[in-house]
């Protein structure tokens, strides 16, 4: 047997006919099992599932949550391969095969997952279908086997998840602290890193998704639900994992795709690189480049290491001046700014690591956000005390201070990671009118990206050195 496929249901048993029904018709029989754990269904579910003879069914008479679930589902599975599967999935032509195909192809490669229509962490892609049948056309065509497309990932997003058995011996099971769900996956992925494994996305392989089906009934009880869940993993790993596992694509999209005329490898750096997940990116981006990551947090820079080709365990300023001295193509500040007590001093200092015509890119956020303007009318700062970034920056303050670092060439590009609800948008017809229309794209943008560059040879850097 090749694989289990375990799939926690607490009703919603259209759902779940709907995804086994798929399995059944895009999977070679004698190849999987399926395991449907009942988490304490009261629609019908358990009926349903005592007629399927092809389905191993766990019944527990209580909704235990998913990590529960899954553990009950994985105690019972008797594939090398085990294979977590949301019960709002439905599958597609070669789905399992190609999954199979990267896990097997590299001993190091602990767990993969596909590509979908519907989820976080750039796992979804664009997908214009109406209908099932339109789903299954486009993943008839999508679903073609490619190495290429192979991405190495920090996690997964759990929807859809394979592993090794060998794998889920080593570390275990999902962790019930986590229940009813969310984050069990990022920490059991992270565990597979910290035991040696990679974690690979698929992008070859495309698997529907409802997305958070179960979850999405009440909005606001899932937010509180991710903040109390974002909490323990903090206090279990150390660090935020909305920050710490986040993938910079907005600066990565900005990096320049060249390489060094003189036949060196291409040099990234990035300061608070986090768990390394924007470094992995990089790699995939940029196929033969040398990472370096900074990151003060020294829980990170643990997992960071082995994703990056050097770690600093500690503040840019402090760095080892030998871990900096060969200079880089680009630098990744990332957020740095808002934070940073001298931020001249920190922007001279990367000035001072770039090679020729490097680039530093940062992230920044804009005190004139239209959410922080209204709050600020109603007398409301959004930034908790606690944690607020010290300093704001406007458009002019950012000309001057990389240019006073010896940069020039400045770009500026506005992004926006918040949506505009149709409500907002009255406010915003509002302000327009009393000071125009223009401002209305820099009120919708929660960041200014940055570019500048070294347009000579750097300076020495402070700490001397040859």
């Amino acid at each position: 047997m090749t694989a289990s496929i375990i799939i926690p249901a607490h009703n919603g048993l259209a759902l779940t006919r709907r995804c086994v029904e798929s399995i059944r018709r895009h999977t070679p029989p004698l190849e999987y099992e399926i395991i449907v754990v009942d988490n304490g269904s009261a629609d019908g579910t358990g009926e349903w599932l005592a007629a399927q003879p092809d389905i191993r069914t766990v019944s527990l008479p209580v909704n235990a949550g998913f990590p529960a679930a899954c553990n009950r589902g994985l105690a019972e599975a008797r594939g090398e391969a085990l294979l977590l599967l949301n019960n709002d999935t439905v599958a597609t032509p070669r789905w399992l095969e190609q999954l199979l195909a990267c896990l097997n192809s590299d001993g190091s490669i602990g767990a993969v997952g596909p590509v979908t229509n519907a989820a976080s962490y750039y796992t979804a892609r664009p997908a214009a279908y109406r209908s099932l049948d339109e789903m299954t056309a486009f993943a008839e065509r999508f679903n073609r086997s490619d190495p290429a497309r192979w991405e190495e990932r920090l996690k997964l997003v759990g929807f859809c998840l394979l592993f090794k058995r060998e794998a889920y011996e080593r570390v275990g099971g999902l962790d019930e602290r986590f229940s009813p769900g969310n984050f069990e996956d990022d920490d059991f992925c992270l565990r597979m890193r910290q035991a040696g494994f990679r974690c690979v996305l698929c992008a070859d392989t495309f698997v529907h998704h409802e997305g958070s089906a179960s979850f999405r009934q009440d909005v606001e009880s899932f937010a509180r639900l991710l903040q109390a869940n974002a909490a323990k993993f903090e206090r279990k790993w150390g660090f935020d994992p909305n920050a710490a596992l986040a993938i910079q694509e907005h600066l990565i999209d900005w990096i320049d795709d060249s390489r060094p005329s003189d036949g060196a490898p291409f040099r990234v750096l990035e300061v608070g690189c986090g768990c390394g997940a924007t470094l992995l990116a990089v790699k995939h981006r940029f196929p033969g480049a040398q990472t370096v990551g900074i990151e003060s947090n020294a829980a990170a820079a643990a997992i960071a290491a082995t994703a990056a080709d050097a770690v600093h365990a500690g503040e840019f300023e402090t760095a080892d001046p030998a871990l900096l001295r060969e200079g880089f193509d680009c630098i990744l500040l990332g957020e740095r700014l808002p934070y940073a007590s001298r931020p001249g001093e920190t922007i001279r200092r990367a000035a001072s690591c770039l090679k020729p015509g490097g680039a530093v890119l940062a992230a920044v956020p804009n005190l004139a956000h239209f959410a922080v303007l209204r709050e600020l009318m109603r007398g409301h700062w959004r930034f908790r005390a606690d944690a607020s970034p010290i300093r704001f920056y406007t458009l002019d303050a950012l000309h001057r201070l990389f240019g006073e670092a010896g940069l020039s060439a400045l770009a500026f590009r506005r992004l926006s990671l918040a949506p505009v609800l149709p409500r907002d948008e009255l406010w915003l017809d509002g302000m327009a009118r009393l000071a125009g229309e223009t401002m209305r794209e820099q009120w919708t943008s929660t960041h200014f990206l940055v570019k500048a560059r070294a347009a000579a040879l750097p300076s020495p850097p402070a700490w001397g050195g040859s």
